[in-house]
């Protein structure tokens, strides 16, 4: 018996929400997506019970894009399942684990061992932070209660545990029973409240200014204090940076340009072989993989900073010292995301890094960190978008067996699978290198001029990305309604 054949009955038995019989109708796809948005911003706002005020949140420069909430319920966010999808995909890539993604019964093992991975990783991911000592219970709750520390810890513990499992189940009924992926629908969530946010939040920060460009700008005007920062030694530089100008500019530039994008296409002709006349056309997009092989990239490098950071506690430095979760030095420095500006701008960088208390990068270092995340984007991005085509029977030959399956045809070749699997393998995989490597360029360029509300760039390349993409899943929908001979063309029932 193979390792295969001993592991499907313990996936098979893992709990699951049970998938619809027959077609769901638009509205109730439409309320079942809604209802989880709003349970899913409820969750949010529940607080860990007995965890301290002292923690420290390893992720906080990934919330964006991890769709989590620090000190809430929602603390891991969709990293787990990010992370499964990472290590399976590796594992299928690289042929250790031999799977067919066109073959339905290998696309159901890959979804149940990445099921079960997404459980091992709550896990995995919940306890280095519990054992690092940055998510520490409240000594005072625990006195109250008569208990000991270590009793809060593993109530904090089980109710990472529970957060973990319930993003999971979200994500499943959103695509079984609603519109797009739970994953996608909480990356949108999180990133529109930070941006709305960054317009209008009142709170100041730690220059004394409100953080919402709005209301920084109105604070600026009134008080007389924009002509003591026009004045100052950098004073174009800290009005584009501190007054929010080049967050705003990037944030509308990235939105129109994802979109551009994403209406960019090479549009197949197809016929259909028995009904003369009908015909259609299958887009290739230029970002065919979509931006969420981004989440992949980032969520790698996250888990990298995450070992370095829990080393880093434990006296042992030879990766990289940190302050907070910030790699002040080591490789740790060079493997670090580029999150804004006062990451890579020289003055910029020097103003961190005195608050930090350490030396500042010279500028061959700050060139090196900015070309390595670089790298990790662009190359990445390809080799995540490879992976993810592959593994979602998005590549040439599932696509194919799909067009032919629905009566379809490419005018001027004979109708069989090999035929048009040969035209899809000559667009299909130079597409998906090109998206790939320019979505990573344009990451990298977000990322580099902030956004508001920091969301990063990651964050509203995949918030923009994943709306347009919903915004034609609806559309797809409300045609199906309307049409049922379309439903049955794309294999419903």
């Amino acid at each position: 018996m193979s390792l295969k054949d001993s592991l499907e009955p313990i996936f098979n038995k893992l709990p699951a929400v049970s998938s619809p019989e027959g077609h769901v109708h638009f509205k109730n796809k439409l309320m079942w997506t809604l209802g989880i948005l709003v349970l899913y911003f409820a969750l949010a706002n529940v607080p860990l019970f007995g965890l301290s005020a002292d923690s420290i949140d390893l992720f906080e420069s990934y919330r964006a894009f991890f769709a989590g909430a620090s000190g809430s319920l929602m603390l891991l966010g969709i990293g787990p399942i990010v992370t499964a999808s990472i290590v399976l995909q590796l594992l299928v890539g690289a042929d250790v684990i031999k799977l067919d993604m066109s073959n339905p019964s290998d696309q159901a093992f890959f979804q149940g061992a990445q099921k079960f991975m997404v459980f091992v990783m709550i896990v995995l991911e919940a306890l280095p932070q519990i054992v690092g000592g940055y998510i520490q219970p409240d000594a005072a709750l625990a006195a109250t209660l008569g208990v000991g520390l270590d009793v809060i810890t593993f109530i904090i513990f089980i109710q990472i545990c529970i957060g973990g499992t319930l993003v999971l189940f979200m994500d499943e009924v959103v695509s079984k029973w609603g519109i797009g992926s739970g994953v996608g629908l909480f990356i949108v969530a999180g990133v529109s409240q930070q941006i709305v946010t960054g317009l209008f939040n009142w709170t100041t920060d730690s220059s004394g200014l409100p953080t919402g460009f709005f209301p920084k700008w109105i604070y600026l005007l009134q008080s007389g204090e924009l002509t003591g920062l026009i004045t100052s030694a950098n004073g174009i530089l800290t009005i584009l940076v501190t007054g929010g100008i080049l967050a705003l500019v990037s944030t509308v530039v990235i939105f129109l340009l994802v979109v551009y994008v994403e209406s960019t296409r090479i549009e197949i002709p197809l016929a259909h072989s028995a009904v003369r006349g009908a015909r259609g056309k299958f887009p290739v997009k230029l970002i065919y993989a979509s931006v969420l092989p981004m989440i992949l990239v980032r969520a790698l490098q996250a888990n990298i900073q995450m070992v370095g950071l829990l080393l880093s506690s434990k006296g042992i430095t030879f990766l990289g010292e940190f302050s907070g979760s910030t790699p002040i030095n080591g490789i740790m420095y060079y493997l670090a995301p580029i999150h804004s500006p006062y990451d890579w701008i020289p003055s910029l960088v020097r103003e961190s890094f005195t608050g930090y208390g350490a030396p500042v990068p010279a500028l061959w270092q700050i060139g090196l960190h900015v070309l390595i995340d670089a790298v990790f984007l662009i190359v990445g991005g390809i080799i995540f978008a490879l992976f993810w085509i592959e593994t979602t029977g998005m590549g040439a030959k599932p696509t194919a067996r799909k067009i032919f399956n629905s009566g379809m045809q490419i005018p001027g070749f004979r109708r069989n699978i090999g035929s048009i699997e040969k035209v899809m393998i000559r667009y299909i995989p130079k597409v998906t290198v090109i998206g790939g490597a320019f979505i990573g360029f344009l990451t990298l360029v977000a990322s580099m001029l902030g956004t508001l509300g920091g969301a990063g760039g990651t964050g509203l390349l995949l918030a923009v990305s994943i709306v347009y993409r919903l915004y034609e899943d609806i559309a797809s929908e409300q045609m199906m309604e309307m049409h049922p001979m379309v439903r049955s063309f794309f294999g419903q029932e």
